[in-house]
């Protein structure tokens, strides 16, 4: 894993606690990066079994 897909777990994972799904937007502010670049952080969370999408209750797995 390295440090941007660490930062994006840490930020899902931190904001999912509470309840909440975080945006394309908030991941953009809060990361500094574009959205290209944190959909192909996130997609190699997914490929690496560190995240998970859950379609029915539309919240991310860990």
């Amino acid at each position: 894993m390295t440090d941007f897909e660490r930062k994006v777990y840490r930020i899902i994972f931190s904001m999912t606690r509470f309840g909440k799904n975080p945006s394309m937007e908030q991941l953009k502010r809060k990361t500094g990066k574009d959205e290209q670049t944190i959909r192909a952080a996130v997609k190699s969370l997914m490929r690496g079994r560190m995240l998970k999408w859950d379609k029915e209750k539309e919240k991310w797995m860990f």
